[in-house]
């Protein structure tokens, strides 16, 4: 089938594709799908309700045409429903790409003999219709009002109706997006979870022996024939370390496949999260260790948050400058978008050119006097970052250093507020 006798861009299996891209297609049981938009079978019927009434006729739907049906997917005056495309009188004039007026179809050759106009299914006289066009170019149904007496819209309320038309496309095309949108992350979920099964099947099949390797070599380093000074000593050491890499880069894989979009948000603590993460890494708070928090109440997942501020915290310790002595300060930040927890250390910092390179999953800067890492922590931090909805941000801290900013955003987290309450 040619685009000449199906109209405008496209075949007409390519039109009945994104009826079903749409949503739009009726359902197993023959009946008006079911819009999966929630506020679009609303917006639909006041757009209808407003055609009828602007044009001060008794009924309006919204038509789609599929390959075989018209499905009715808002109505005024009538209740939606489906009918053989033969019947249709749309079918006969939505792909022309005009508007049609016509003030009575029982003398209009092109209806004279449908079945809405003959009394067998109803006994239409006056019609018009608008095609629905899509930007891409599909002609999906038309907008149509009619009146089973005479009726007499004028040339300005016409011109309203084609308004109307247009923004019942908007609601569909809204309605499209809102399916891309769910398919996209129903797909996210799914290489989620196939990451996360795949990363821990590695893990555990790598883990065991590396973990048995790690404790022959350390038998081995205790073993009193090997004397201080032997070869074997330096060649054991190489392998420990290599092997412990190994196995931190395991770990580090494992909790950046783990991190998606299901979260159990509750309100944290920040200095409570803080104080676990720093014990975490060998530190307390305060003087002794250069790190400080803030105490401040937050709606996050408390185990994101931690992994979160245990990398953040693991690279200030490890980027810290040799010509100062480090500090650290996590806090956090209250805007109209949500909550923002920083760490500011005085460290080596971030050049901006390095930023977006710092953040890809296993890429290390590799700069003179950097400590070992796996590449991963940053890229974690952003993966939580956006489960929550958020970003992160990258800048330069006051006199040197790195300030790293994640935004938790109030529509994910919920109603709870940020409440201050001090500072170690």
């Amino acid at each position: 089938m040619d685009t000449v006798t199906f109209g405008w861009t496209a075949a007409e299996s390519d039109r009945a594709a994104a009826i079903r891209n749409y949503g739009l297609a009726p359902t197993a049981a023959g009946r008006p799908p079911v819009l999966p938009q929630a506020d679009a079978e609303g917006a639909l019927t006041n757009l209808v309700t407003l055609a009828a009434r602007l044009c001060a006729v008794p009924f309006s739907v919204v038509n789609i045409i599929t390959e075989d049906r018209q499905v009715q997917i808002a109505a005024w005056g009538v209740d939606p429903g489906v009918c053989s495309r033969e019947d249709s009188m749309c079918a006969q004039v939505f792909l022309s790409g005009v508007t049609t007026v016509v003030p009575d179809a029982s003398q209009d050759v092109r209806f004279a003999d449908n079945p809405f106009v003959t009394g067998e299914i109803a006994k239409v006289r006056y019609y018009a219709s608008v095609p629905l066009k899509t930007a891409s170019g599909f002609v999906l149904g038309s907008l149509c009002i009619f009146s089973d007496g005479p009726a007499n819209p004028t040339g300005e309320q016409i011109e309203m109706l084609e308004v109307l038309a247009h923004q019942v496309v908007e609601v569909l095309e809204l309605q499209h997006r809102t399916l891309q949108l769910s398919e996209t992350l129903a797909e996210l979920k799914r290489s989620n979870a196939m990451l996360g099964e795949f990363a821990g099947r590695i893990s555990h099949d790598l883990r065991t022996p590396l973990t048995t390797m790690l404790g022959y070599i350390e038998l081995a380093e205790d073993d009193p024939d090997i004397p201080p000074g032997h070869p074997a000593v330096e060649y054991l050491e190489f392998i420990g370390s290599g092997g412990r890499r190994m196995l931190k880069t395991l770990e580090d894989v494992l909790e950046y496949s783990q991190v998606d979009g299901t979260l159990q948000r509750e309100p944290v603590s920040l200095l409570a999260v803080t104080e676990q993460a720093a014990r975490d890494l060998g530190h307390d708070l305060g003087p002794a260790s250069g790190i400080f928090s803030d105490d401040t109440e937050l709606v996050a997942d408390p185990v994101q948050l931690r992994s979160l501020l245990q990398n953040l915290l693991a690279n200030s310790l490890n980027y810290s400058s040799p010509e100062r002595s480090l500090r650290v300060t996590v806090g956090a930040t209250v805007s109209e978008r949500g909550v923002t927890v920083s760490v500011a250390d005085n460290g080596v910092g971030i050049s901006p050119a390095d930023r977006k390179q710092a953040v890809e999953p296993l890429v290390r800067l590799n700069r003179a006097g950097d400590g070992p890492g796996t590449g991963l922590g940053l890229a974690t931090c952003q993966r939580i970052a956006q489960a929550h909805g958020g970003e992160l941000e990258i800048r330069d801290s006051p006199g040197g250093g790195v300030t790293i900013s994640v935004l938790f955003r109030w529509d994910l987290a919920g109603p709870s507020a940020v409440s201050p309450a001090g500072k170690l």
